[in-house]
């Protein structure tokens, strides 16, 4: 383990945090992550005389450098909506682009960087049922994770689960809500098919690693490192290929005897696609994810045509609250009692404070981590709670 920052002052109480180093990934057990963290006040209690909170605020559009801690108006809940103390967030690639000045938040959600939280119901508005304050809540939201304090529509909150640690519930949202959408509602993947998972270190890769092989599916992956592999194996993968030092393409075409995969998730875009559609099966599904490596290019529509093939793009944040509300649901419906149980495990890799949001986009951008990395907010109450069933 490795402390990332220690504090202390006379009389003060002591921040730990604490981060398991890629290099030591064959020896992590994935289920368990301790993390402590004591504070003298509660955010209400804070906030009574301070109309502001802390949050990460850009200075601009660009690399980390921009992002800084300091003051934001503290967001008011509309109607629907629960104000959450929130105790962790995670990072998301598309807060990196959205740094860089793309990917803007929907009309209405906050310009503040983050897209999930996991914290305790502060108020709410007239028409929320079946939440109190106090409540432990974690959810996906549209903007403003990186603060004390954020808003999420009721019916997409979900309460946190006992023995479940802050972190543990923050690191579940966006990578689980991500996979499922796309590898079975878009990409109906069913028992006995195969499905390539590119980036299978990255948050969702390691989600999809283990709901596609949950579902009985054989699973490849990608990854740039043999730790990565190595993880992803333990997590339910057939195989993997490291992308720096082997072409996918044969290697799938060696490992499925040159019959294919029936589905592939692809975060890269433009450089991958020409090699995705040659691996896919006749009636495969190719599940755009993602654009990291550009958007733009050519394409065989003969290759589409005689394969019958479908191309199948999705992005989470600008869809309907009604159709985010549903997302939700089908994802508690079908995984959220195997998390409970312990059964499937979100992967953390990492723990920042927020002040050092900069340095866990730095982090996050160099393809460190193998799964989350989180955000601690520094006026969160102590969470020690073992992580595990």
């Amino acid at each position: 383990m490795e402390i990332l920052s220690e504090r202390f002052a006379p009389g003060q109480k002591v921040d730990i945090y604490f981060s398991i180093k890629n290099q030591e990934i064959d020896n992590v057990d994935f289920g368990f992550t301790t993390r402590y963290h004591l504070a003298p006040t509660t955010y209400t209690e804070r906030l009574a005389n301070n109309k502001n909170m802390k949050a990460i605020i850009r200075t601009g559009d660009g690399g980390p450098e921009v992002l800084h801690l300091g003051d934001a108006p503290t967001p008011q809940p509309t109607e629907t909506q629960l104000l959450v103390d929130v105790h962790v967030t995670a990072l998301n690639r598309a807060d990196l682009v959205q740094r860089r000045g793309g990917y803007p938040p929907p009309p209405g959600e906050s310009e503040i960087l983050g897209l999930e939280i996991a914290g305790t119901v502060a108020a709410m508005g007239s028409a929320v049922t079946g939440w109190t304050e106090g409540d432990k809540v974690f959810g996906l939201i549209g903007g403003g994770g990186y603060a004390e304090q954020a808003v999420i529509d009721y019916r997409m909150a979900m309460r946190i689960p006992d023995g479940w640690s802050f972190e543990h519930a923050a690191a579940v949202p966006e990578v689980f809500f991500t996979a499922n959408e796309n590898i079975f509602t878009l990409g109906r993947l069913s028992a006995g098919e195969t499905i390539l998972i590119h980036a299978g270190g990255s948050g969702v890769g390691s989600a999809g690693v283990q709901i596609a092989h949950r579902a009985g599916a054989r699973v490849f992956v990608t990854a740039g490192t043999a730790t990565k592999i190595a993880g992803c194996e333990t997590l339910g993968a057939t195989a993997g290929i490291n992308y720096k030092t082997a072409d996918f393409v044969a290697e799938i075409q060696r490992l499925t005897n040159g019959e294919g995969v029936d589905v592939v998730l692809d975060f890269i875009g433009a450089p991958y696609l020409a090699r995705n559609l040659a691996i896919l099966k006749t009636w495969g599904r190719l599940l755009q994810v993602g654009l990291i490596g550009g958007s733009t290019t050519e394409i065989d529509l003969g290759t589409v045509m005689r394969k019958r093939l479908k191309l199948i793009g999705s992005v989470m944040r600008p869809q309907s609250l009604e159709e985010k509300i549903r997302i939700t649901r089908r994802f508690v419906e079908r995984w959220l009692p195997a998390l409970k149980a312990g059964t499937l495990q979100p992967v953390i890799d990492t723990v920042f404070p927020l002040a050092q949001a900069s340095e866990a986009h730095a982090y996050m951008e160099a393809n460190r981590n193998f799964g989350k990395i989180l955000l601690f907010c520094p006026g969160a109450k102590r969470t020690d709670t073992l992580v595990g069933p």
